[in-house]
Formats: structure tokens, sequence, C-alpha cells
């Protein structure tokens, strides 16, 4: 590992993987010692078409070559950013018809948590147990893990939990809140579906007592789960989305997106009530609507479900409990956090990259760029069967 790595650059945790990088390709990351790894995890479900795809390229130099950086957001505009809300719009239900562009996802909950509470005029939020919006002051409020929270507090006040498919937790949601937030499938807590429902009973309360359901599609959004939107899967329509990760092909992106007159809001009473410099970036903006454009006009989507059907067809061992989980964003359970890591660990050495998720120790990711093929579908679920024959054996030896 690069002795400078950790002595200059900051880290998030004791142990990071190291692995330095010399490029990438495709569905391949390569390192500096030219070793090849398929890459399942696709920088945490961010690189939705692979690395260096040529269309996301293409648009990032093209748009270089025009301009970069000219204008805070909001005030001048910049055709790639004004065709990417455009286009947005054109592919989701009438009510979520405008779009605020930002950085990252966690700028673009807190933007969004601003936006329930400046169209209610309520302070309430209401959030899910073992949730995950993001990790700033307003993200980390409604993050359902107490223990990644406590060393920061105070934060939020007037924020309550409920359980993710609990339906008798829906009675907390009253006349005193200001919003609802919801991931479309849980992601930290183990890529948990909803069940029985529950989108659309907590859509009806929501309407019953005038709050707004905010619905964070960061992970599951731009084709994963085989809609172009996890909510999508669920019928309902929120009042604000959240999106990020998979939206700009690896470039660092974000965005809440809500009906005209709610955003519009944000614009007087006070006026610059949510500002960012390099929101809508025009080079961010040019590769985030060269993604949208690929994804929406091939059958990436529609083959995210074929190809989950392929991962649980070959995923199939003693060690995996269950996988959980829709299309391209899988979770294969093992029954103990340590087997996860060695399992995690061991495919690294073999050259497939899979990972941790945030909050549950059994699970290991399974996020593959869309556009991975079924033969490297074969070849990572190959060297996954692989090394847990090799854990199994250990174990028996025990």
């Amino acid at each position: 590992m690069n002795s400078d790595f950790i002595k200059y650059q900051a880290q998030t945790s004791p142990y990071p993987l190291g692995m330095e990088v010399s490029h990438a390709k495709g569905s391949y990351i390569f390192d500096t010692n030219n070793k090849k790894y398929l890459d399942f995890v696709a920088g945490v479900s961010a690189c939705s078409l692979g690395h260096q795809h040529p269309r996301v390229n293409q648009a990032i130099k093209d748009q270089l070559d025009k301009y970069s950086h000219v204008m805070v957001y909001g005030e001048y505009s910049q055709s790639p950013a004004v065709e990417y809300c455009k286009l947005m719009a054109s592919l989701l239900p009438d009510s979520l018809n405008k779009t605020y562009l930002v950085n990252s996802g966690t700028e673009a909950i807190e933007g969004a948590l601003k936006l329930a509470r400046r169209v209610t005029g309520r302070s309430q939020l209401i959030s899910c147990y073992n949730a995950y919006h993001g990790n700033t002051m307003g993200s980390m409020s409604v993050m359902g893990f107490e223990e990644r929270k406590q060393a920061f507090r105070p934060l939020l006040p007037d924020v309550d939990f409920i359980h993710f498919n609990k339906e008798a937790d829906i009675e907390k949601i009253t006349t005193k809140t200001a919003g609802v937030i919801l991931e479309s499938i849980q992601g930290g807590a183990g890529f948990i579906e909803p069940q029985n429902d529950f989108f659309l009973k907590i859509r009806k309360r929501c309407d019953e007592v005038g709050a707004q359901l905010i619905i964070d599609e960061i992970q599951p959004g731009f084709g994963r789960t085989g809609k172009l939107f996890g909510f999508q899967n669920y019928n309902i329509v929120p009042d604000i989305i959240v999106i990020g990760k998979g939206m700009g092909g690896g470039m660092p992106v974000g965005a809440f997106i809500a009906s005209e007159e709610k955003m519009d809001l944000l614009t007087a009473n006070p006026k610059l009530g949510h500002i960012t410099t390099f929101g809508g970036h025009p080079v961010i903006a040019a590769a985030s609507l060269a993604t949208l454009k690929e994804i929406t006009e091939t059958s990436l989507m529609e083959d995210t479900l074929k190809k989950e059907k392929l991962f649980r067809t070959l995923l199939v061992h003693t060690l995996i409990k269950e996988i959980r989980g829709k299309g391209l964003m899988l979770a294969a359970m093992t029954e103990s956090p340590e087997i996860t890591n060695e399992v995690i660990l061991k495919c690294q050495d073999n050259g497939l990259i899979l990972f941790w998720l945030l909050f549950e120790g059994c699970a290991i990711r399974i996020t593959p760029p869309l556009t991975v093929s079924e033969n490297e579908i074969k070849e990572g679920c190959q060297i996954i069967l692989n090394v847990m024959d090799s854990v199994l054996k250990q174990q028996s030896k025990k």
C-alpha cells in the first residue's frame, strides 16, 4: 500500500483496501502491477455504465472544449444542465418536473429536507431505523443508526424514526410532520425491499396529514432495479425524489426533484433558499446527460432483470443464506460478518471486487455496472463460489 496515501490523504476507516489504481476500462480495474480485477461494486453503484464509457467520455471532452464553470448555480442558462432537467422531466410523473442540480447525494438530501420544511411550514422529519441518507449534519440526523451519530450530536432536532415495513408505525406521521424520508430499497440495512404495500400506505398517510413524501433514490436509481427509479416498482408518486451516485456515470453529482410550484418556493421568502456554487456544473451535467440517454435509449434497464436472474441461478452455495435486493442491487447474505469479511477479501485476492454494506455485517454487496456482460457475471460468480468452497473447507478443518 502506498504510504503517502495513508500519511497525507484523510481516511474513513483504520483498514482501507489500499489498491493502487493504474487504469480502469469497462467492468475491470487494473492496479499498478497490471493485475486485473472484475468490478462487482461499480464505485458503490456510481459507475452505472462501467469505467471509461465512450459516450460519457466523449460528452465530457466535447463540453470541456466549450466551457467549464462560468457562474454560480441558477444564474446563467447552460445547455447541458437545461437539457438534462428537461429530459428528466419527460421521464418522470407530471408532478416531478423541476430539478435542482447539486454536487452529491448528501447535498441533495439536505436540499430535500429544507424543501419539505419550506412547503409545509412544519419542522418534524421522519425517517426509518437503519436508514442511510448521507453523512452531512442534516443527512446524518435522518440516519437511523445511533452508533454512527453519537459522536457528532447535537444534530437536527425534531426527527423521529419508524421501522421500515412496520405498518403500525405509520401512525407516527401526523399533522406536525413536514416530511417522511424513505429509501426505495433500504441500502445500508441490507437491501431491504418494501413489503405489503408499505409505500402505498405511507403515501396515503402523508396525503391525509399533509406531509411531504421524500424518496431517496441515490442507490436504487438509474436503472439498477429494472426501472429508472426504484419507486416506480411500487405504484407511488413521491412529492420529492433525491438522486445521485449512478446519475453521472462516475462523476460527482446529485439532485432533488419536485413540482415547479414547490421548487419555486426556494426562490423567495427568503430568496436564495438553497444555493450552491458548482451545482449544474456543465462538464458534470454533460456526463449526466450522456449517462441518462444511454440508460434510457438502450435495453440496459430491462437487461438488469435478466442479469439478476443469472446471478440468482449461479450463486447457489451453502454459505449463501439468501440473496436480497432487486435487479443489479443485490446482497448475498452469509451467516456471519466473519464469513462475509473473509469472502470479500479473498475474492479481491482472486481478482474480483466485492464490498460491504454499512450496517448489515452479513451482507456481500453485489452492484456491478449495468453494462456487465453475462460472461463477466459467470466469471465473477465462479470466483465467489471457488472462494466460498475454500472458506467452507477451512471451516471443516477447525
